[in-house]
């Protein structure tokens, strides 16, 4: 997803995705004890790119145990990319559009049969940092819903509406008006306001004002559902609805799984619920009320629009793919790129091709795999948190490029 899914906001994912509701659990650093907090806050700052991060040449291609059908698959991702890598701005530093062309133009014609050796003739492997990488998952969600509303069906699926809008609010002295303006509305007065949040509309604060491509049944996989940005509604009489992520609200997302870490409700322990999807859904059923308060802490709504066609649209503006996408944070990684994986969760070792954003997918070598629709998909993304190494694979002599002298 990650938008991207995954994990679980995927903002944008799919745009994606792309939203990992345990990333907040799984991937948050832990304060070191020994170390003072005044000297933790004289630490360097992290790097903001790839390029300033260090990047640095890894094995050959050819000693990737990459399989014949993780490289069809990954061509085949590839392929779909290459207009989009050919037109965008590489903000991760590391390529140059032109350093693309030649692996694009033989793409197209090459069998994916012999996938592999593609690979291994256009690509060599770098390290960005040190290549230690942290893995997520996310999912395609299908839901009970119906396009028309009916009893039983009263969570409202929202297109992106039309007076949410980017600009400075009249408070914001002119010094300050630096890049994007935040999303809000103007309320009666004029004045340009944060936009609704959840609770806000949950309460109905968009009703009949804002058009609905469908009505979900249960207002909390509906939730998770606008973590991982994308999905399926179902009707009982077997309609699907696609709706993928056209905006969101401007409010700031908060990860429910790292609030129930911090209110010591997960792990093993009596009264715990686990750390994946599935238990902090449990945690969220079996306590109505506090399940409901929580899920309001999280401000952030994503509105959908209705898609068409054979799978979710990632970041990039593509399908992305079951066991084939990923989502990156693109300060880091090249969108269209792949990346090669080689985790202590062995069913997301492989090749990937980064297709997708997420808004807990951050930094250098984070990553959250998309594992397609199902209840299959929905279990291995829900506990998917692997840990190990990553390389990505860049066009032939970019690593010479980068560490040697500016052209």
């Amino acid at each position: 997803m990650p938008a991207p899914l995954a994990s679980l906001i995927r903002l944008p994912v799919v745009v994606g995705l792309v939203l990992t509701v345990l990333a907040g659990c799984a991937a948050e650093p832990k304060k070191s004890p020994l170390i003072p907090a005044a000297a933790e806050a004289l630490a360097a700052p992290a790097p903001s790119s790839a390029a300033l991060a260090g990047v640095t040449r890894g094995p050959s291609v050819d000693a990737l145990t990459i399989s014949a059908g993780d490289a069809g698959t990954a061509l085949t991702g590839f392929i779909e990319s290459c207009p989009k890598l050919l037109i965008r701005e590489d903000v991760s530093g590391l390529s140059r559009r032109a350093d693309w062309q030649p692996a694009c133009d033989a793409a197209s014609a090459w069998s994916t049969g012999a996938a592999r050796d593609f690979f291994i003739r256009y690509f060599e492997t770098a390290r960005i940092s040190d290549g230690r990488a942290f893995a997520t998952g996310y999912f395609e969600p299908e839901i009970e819903g119906v396009r028309t509303r009916r009893p039983g069906y009263d969570v409202p699926v929202y297109v992106l509406p039309d007076d949410l809008l980017r600009a400075w609010p009249v408070s914001t002295p002119s010094a300050e008006r630096t890049g994007r303006a935040p999303l809000g509305r103007y309320d009666a007065n004029g004045n340009h306001v944060p936009y609704f949040d959840r609770a806000a509309i949950e309460d109905g604060a968009l009703a009949g004002r804002v058009p609905v491509i469908g009505w979900a049944k249960d207002p909390v996989e509906f939730f998770f559902l606008q973590i991982q940005g994308s999905g399926r509604l179902r009707s009982p009489e077997g309609e699907v609805i696609r709706i993928g992520y056209a905006g969101q609200n401007g409010r700031g997302y908060t990860s429910v799984g790292r609030v129930l870490r911090e209110r010591d409700r997960l792990g093993d322990g009596p009264g715990q619920y686990p750390g994946s999807m599935q238990g902090i859904m449990a945690f969220i059923r079996e306590n109505p009320e506090e399940g409901r308060a929580l899920m309001r802490l999280n401000q952030s709504w994503i509105f959908f629009r209705e898609l068409t066609g054979d799978g979710p649209l990632g970041a990039l503006g593509v399908p992305v793919r079951r066991e084939a996408s990923i989502a990156a944070d693109p300060a880091f990684v090249p969108l269209g790129a792949p990346v090669w994986l080689d985790l202590d969760r062995d069913e997301a070792d492989g090749l990937w091709i980064a297709q997708d954003t997420g808004g807990a997918i951050k930094g250098a070598n984070r990553f959250d795999t998309f594992w397609g629709a199902g209840p299959e998909a929905r279990a291995i993304a829900g506990g998917m948190s692997g840990r190990g190494d990553a390389w990505l694979l860049l066009p032939k002599g970019t690593v010479a490029r980068l560490n040697g002298p500016t052209p």
